[in-house]
């Protein structure tokens, strides 16, 4: 759940005036005007590119309509990486690491993707600090996240969860540990380590309007920004695996309208858990989940740690820990 605290990371410098929503990006990173749109494959198994209809802003990433995608989730795009032997990497340092090709253009549609891998290089580039010593110092430290961040000290280490994997049978089987890679790669879309109690501290600042005890993390109308509709009438869609053993086929609540926030998926409509329209919501590969109720004031997170995402059993306990919580409520 990386994305939401990396979003909160760019309007801090939004609101500084030195990134903007609608600029192209290419304003600060010049390789995103490289970028190309793949429209499917010529006779010969080779990908057919264009340019796309107009570049690429910081609103398109935030709303994941920006064109980029997963192999995980994009039979084409996995097409593609097995064309050319895989994808390399993301690496901060190798621009060409992220000349992945777009699967649509700009603001045309919805699909999930490395957008908020893109939003952690704009960080580093305009505030002159590694990704994670940016969240530490004007996130983690103000909020007292002090269990959460890229690289495991000693005392995360001996609290870490172990992953799992589930089996044919429905049994879990603990997943091999080979211990954190070297050298730590601080990816806008993924990789924090944290717990419970720090994920709560960071939905309680947006809760509060920016400000907990005193600590001003973003402005009130920032925080009314972010949590609305930025996508129009783009609406979100369902994430079909290519990758069974990592992922499910990925919907939350189908059938029910979902916009994007910035960078948060909004319910336009209620929820069977209770959950009112205009909250905001998402979680992570290893089925953790949050969601965020300003119209009751209240949210909450649910942590496991196993494959495949949305796994049946997880999502469901999920639901039922939400529907529990309205129902003592009485929300």
């Amino acid at each position: 759940m990386t994305k939401a605290i990396t979003a909160t990371a760019a309007m801090q410098l939004v609101e500084q005036g030195k990134l903007d929503l609608d600029s192209p990006i290419s304003k600060w990173l010049p390789d995103a005007a490289e970028l190309q749109v793949m429209d499917g494959f010529d006779d010969s198994g080779q990908a057919i590119l264009r340019p796309p209809s107009r570049e690429i802003t910081l609103r398109d990433l935030m709303t994941h309509t920006a064109g980029t995608a997963y192999t995980l989730w994009d039979a084409d795009l996995q097409r593609y990486s097995d064309a050319q032997g895989g994808l390399p990497p993301l690496d901060y340092d190798d621009p060409a690491t992220w000349n992945q090709p777009l699967m649509f253009d700009p603001g045309s549609r919805w699909e999930y993707g490395i957008s908020i891998d893109w939003i952690g290089r704009l960080i580093q580039e305009v505030s002159g600090q590694s990704l994670g010593a940016y969240m530490q110092e004007h996130i983690f430290d103000p909020l007292g996240m002090d269990s959460t961040g890229y690289k495991l000290t000693d005392s995360m280490s001996e609290r870490r969860v172990e992953n799992h994997l589930r089996q044919e049978d429905g049994s879990l089987e603990v997943a091999e540990w080979t211990g954190q890679s070297e050298p730590v790669r601080e990816y806008g879309g993924g990789g924090l380590y944290g717990t419970t109690p720090d994920y709560l501290k960071f939905i309680r600042m947006i809760l509060n309007d920016g400000t907990v005890d005193g600590q001003q993390i973003l402005e009130s109308e920032t925080v009314a920004q972010m949590s609305q509709n930025q996508m129009g009438d783009v609406r979100v869609e369902m994430l079909e695996t290519t990758n069974p053993e990592r992922s499910l086929d990925a919907e939350f609540f189908p059938g029910l309208e979902k916009s994007w926030g910035l960078s948060f998926m909004i319910n336009e409509e209620e929820v069977p858990t209770g959950r009112p329209a205009g909250s905001l919501a998402w979680a992570g590969l290893y089925n953790t989940f949050f969601w965020i109720d300003p119209e009751n004031e209240m949210g909450g997170v649910f942590m496991s740690q196993l494959l495949p995402f949305v796994d049946t059993e997880v999502l469901d306990a999920f639901y039922d820990f939400e529907a529990a919580y309205y129902d003592v409520s009485g929300s």
